[in-house]
């Protein structure tokens, strides 16, 4: 027999299992067994294959594995990092600092492009460790009968037209229709999300595995078996199977996320705007029949010089800093750039149960048909006891609770079970015949309150037992919308005491034993919800997260768990209304609908797709095999420690505890990482375009060149080297305040701006030194070298907040540290012997009052300039001013309207 099963995944959501079977490749399956034929047990394959029919269909079909079809090996995965634009970009400045002598800087880069590469191997590499965690789940053994006997084999030997044999403990080990069953109870909880075990029997005619009511006749691939026993004809294998569906999903590339788009999109702002100033640059320093090789050096260095060469190093030193943090809150980060997408999202999707509900039942009371009266209905507690306590088959969170919280009767001891007739889902009922002593046998049955209505005749009233009204099926009808829709679950309880002649009858059939039962009440559950999920989802409100639930549960207690935690519910959508809607319809619904109720994994999927199609950056948390999909789509993937093997590698984010608080630091985190992102993308971008432009008028004005390539790479460094301590910096609260999202023309918006603000003060500069130094050309490369680093580098003070004055603002003492030891470098460099070795020449005493002139003129116009700026952004902007794509996408819940017109992170929303 095989074998042991893998420990029990927690419940996930109820729905369906992907498409399996039925798609079934025609040109891989020359003979199928369809599943939606019925199985004759005369065939040959209900009684088993012959070995040598078995080789023949393992050859025609391949074996029952996941296969690695479309993987990318790590070499391929390596390769592919260097197809960024920002990285090509990086590696031809390091072939330019090679041509012009300057190998620290060559090296330099190299060893920055080594480290972006890395981390996006490590990034790409997940739909390949997410199908290494599927084929480790079913790397088993099955028992199948071949030959006419049984027999052990591998999973990955089983063929169509198997006939398997299932025991308790047992994987499915191929999608599967039965052909025997008793009392076979199996464990789809981490493939459907239904938490309590299917009972599994063999059923005629048709089955289509996307119906409810055919999946009682199938069993799936990597289910398992809870309890009982039964025989199965596998109808698909491998990848054809409901598992090799979801592998198929989650071995494709994941879309790009938001980060990832900005970081394209800007590198090809950078290419563009360098490919133009290098070819200006070097048609003017021709036109004017300077050198033809010192002019294209020149021209080249200035390309050097807007790359922002240390940008994947300041965003691995933000991540890091931000997942050690994250740790100490109990998140573990499993791909660094996920913390950025993080502080982005603007939607964050979850189910209710254990994440905004504490995941387990408790029994609160019962009550009657006629009135809400304990004492009607107390007799209902005390029998539910007896049937959970004398049932054999899956215990599930219904039955616990019960017996954690229902009065143990005091005479337990004197019942003895005489019979069960198990659960199943066409009679939704599960009922045990218990004797007490010498008492007449008793048959006690509980299940859905109106299966057991139906078959009842009486009703318990004041401890007797009465016939049931008509009028009381309606109330009974009403009773349970209405406690469902207050977010309770029920279960009826009903009785009858058994004749002798009944006793002496067949007892195991339902229908001869569940007639004429007296309705003793009806008893009701709740899922309390987490005591602090209402504060997490005001927090999450508050950063201008709209939260939205996607449950496989009614949407009735959907829409009541909601009211409990607070979570304003703008629409609700159930699985049925979705599959009427076209795609475009389902994307303009998504964005005004708050819960998604009754649900398949499919359609988990279509709600992440559309939400992104809208423009909201998606977050999306589920933590079973059914969700892998969702969290392989999503901008954030997140689960739990206690997830199934294959989301918790599918997800970017790990929570040790399902609790929203701990997203929402999570998402503070990310914030303030890609704020100090934006920092350096800001100021470098800004303050190197202006370089650039400051040069390349130089080239007209000068008849000289302002700085030699070797300085201007040198002047570059330095600048750079100051900027790491960036991920070190305080964030102002305001900035953290909003989902912050890339946008590529806010930066250049910002670049055209404040880049031009500093060729004025260097064009200054240029006409002072010609004054001051005349044509002494190494004093003058000298003036200006000191002038751009002083100019460049305290610019961050102000350009780093929001506030004005920039004082208001405190940076971190690291900042400051690195600021101080820049600028000493600046001065002491072209003093030292180093300087005449670089070119750079003496300076006179006049220069440095000067300079402390024109850099406090520079950062005062700068502080107006920004302020300027803001404004105009907030008006002409909203949506980038105030950082968040709810203006522009109205998500229901979560969004805040106040502060439309507050001033954001102009350079990227």
């Amino acid at each position: 027999m095989a074998k042991k099963s893998p420990a029990p995944s927690k419940p996930a959501k109820p729905s369906k299992p992907a498409k399996s079977a039925k798609s079934a490749d025609p040109a891989k399956s020359a003979d199928p067994v369809d599943p939606a034929k019925p199985v004759d047990p005369s065939l040959p394959e209900a009684t088993g294959l012959t070995s040598s029919e078995a080789a023949q269909r393992l050859r025609q079909d391949g074996p029952n594995a996941l296969g690695s079809e479309g993987h990318r090996g790590p070499l391929a995965v390596l390769i592919s990092q260097f197809a960024s634009p920002l990285v090509l970009i990086l590696v031809a400045a390091s072939a330019v600092s090679m041509v012009v002598g300057d190998r620290v800087e060559a090296g330099i880069i190299l060893a920055i492009v080594a480290m972006s590469a890395l981390l996006g191997f490590v990034q790409e590499a997940r739909s390949e460790a997410a199908v290494a965690a599927l084929q480790a789940r079913l790397a088993l053994r099955a028992t199948v009968v071949r030959d006419g006997k049984q027999q052990e084999i591998m999973i990955r030997e089983v063929v169509r037209g198997d006939l398997v044999v299932l025991g308790a403990g047992d994987i499915v080990p191929a999608d599967a229709r039965l052909v025997e069953g008793n009392h076979l109870f199996v464990d789809e909880s981490s493939l459907t999300g239904e938490s309590a075990a299917a009972l599994k029997n063999p059923m005629p005619g048709t089955l289509d595995p996307d119906k409810d009511e055919d999946r009682a006749g199938l069993a799936f691939f990597g289910t398992s078996v809870v309890s009982g026993t039964g025989k199965a004809v596998v109808t698909a294998t491998g990848a054809r199977t409901s598992y090799g569906a979801i592998a198929h999903r989650l071995a494709e590339r994941a879309p790009e996320t938001d980060f990832q788009h900005g970081v394209r999109a800007f590198s090809m702002l950078i290419g563009r705007v360098t490919l133009i100033l290098v070819v200006g640059v070097f048609a003017i320093n021709v036109a004017l029949h300077r050198p033809l090789f010192d002019a294209l050096l020149f021209s080249i260095a200035l390309a050097v010089g807007l790359t922002p060469e240390l940008l994947p190093a300041i965003v691995t030193l933000n991540l890091t800093r931000g997942a050690r943090v994250l740790t100490a809150h109990g998140v573990l980060v499993k791909r660094l750039p996920a913390i950025q997408n993080l502080g982005s999202i603007t939607v964050l999707c979850t189910d209710k149960t254990g994440t905004l509900t504490l995941g387990k039942l408790e029994l609160v009371k019962a009550v009657g048909v006629d009135k809400d009266d304990a004492d009607e209905a107390s007799n209902a507690i005390g029998l539910a006891y007896l049937n959970s306590h004398f049932q054999a088959s899956f215990v599930n969170p219904l039955d616990t609770a019960i017996l954690a919280s229902a009065p143990k009767p005091p005479d337990l001891k004197s019942y003895r079970k005489l019979a069960e007739l198990p659960y199943d889902f066409n009679r939704r009922m599960l009922s045990v015949v218990v004797q007490r002593g010498t008492e007449p046998p008793m048959l006690v049955t509980k299940g859905a309150p109106e299966a057991v209505a139906a078959v009842s005749t009486n009703v318990r009233e004041d401890h007797t037992a009465r016939p049931i009204k008509t009028a009381e099926h309606k109330r009974l009808a009403k009773l349970v919308n209405d406690s469902s829709a207050d977010g309770f679950r029920l279960v009826a309880v009903a009785s009858r005491a058994l004749t002798p002649a009944e006793m002496a009858g067949d007892i195991s059939h339902a229908s001869s034993l569940e007639h004429d039962l007296t309705f003793e009440g009806v008893i009701l559950f709740s899922d309390p919800p987490k005591p602090d999920v209402g504060a997490a989802i005001a927090d999450l409100a508050q950063q201008g997260i709209a939260l939205k639930i996607i449950t496989g549960d009614n949407d009735l207690v959907a829409r009541h768990v909601a009211g409990l935690v607070g979570l304003h519910v703008d629409g609700v959508l159930t699985g049925d209304q979705m599959r009427k809607l076209t795609h475009p319809a389902l994307v303009a619904r998504a964005q005004r609908t708050t819960i998604f109720a009754r649900v398949d994994p499919d359609q988990k999927l279509q709600v992440i797709r559309a939400l992104r199609e809208s423009g909201h950056v998606v977050g999306y948390m589920g933590d079973g095999i059914n969700d892998a999909p969702a969290l392989h789509v999503a901008d954030v993937g997140i689960s739990v420690d206690n997830a199934t093997d294959v989301a918790r590698s599918a997800a970017d984010i790990i929570l040790l505890e399902p609790s929203l608080a701990a997203i929402s630091q999570g998402v503070t985190e990310g914030r303030r990482t890609f704020a100090n992102t934006l920092k350096y993308i800001r100021m470098g971008t800004s303050s190197n375009f202006g370089n650039m432009i400051s040069m390349a008028g130089a080239a007209l004005l000068l008849p000289f060149l302002p700085m030699t390539p070797g300085q201007i790479l040198l002047n570059n460094l330095i600048y750079d080297a100051s900027q790491t301590a960036i991920p070190t910096d305080n964030v102002d609260a305001d900035m953290q305040a909003d989902p912050a999202r890339w946008d590529v023309h806010a930066i250049e918006r910002f670049m055209v701006v404040f880049g031009p603000v500093s060729s004025i003060f260097d064009y200054l500069t240029f006409g002072l030194l010609l004054l001051l130094l005349g044509n002494n050309e190494n004093s003058f490369h000298t003036g200006w070298f000191v002038e751009s680093l002083f100019t460049q580098i305290l610019v961050v003070l102000v350009i780093r907040t929001r506030f004005t004055p920039f004082w208001r603002s405190h940076p971190s003492k690291q900042l400051v540290a690195a600021i101080m030891a820049a600028l000493a470098a600046a001065v002491i460099i072209p003093l030292s012997p180093l300087g005449s070795i670089i070119g750079f020449g003496a300076l006179p005493w006049q220069f440095w009052p000067i300079v402390v002139a024109i850099v406090a003129g520079y950062l005062t116009l700068v502080e107006l300039t920004k302020y300027w700026f803001d404004r105009r952004e907030a008006r002409l902007h909203p949506t980038v001013a105030v950082g968040r794509s709810g203006s522009a996408h109205p998500s229901g819940n979560g969004h805040r309207s106040g502060s439309a017109h507050r001033s954001g992170n102009v350079a990227a929303r």
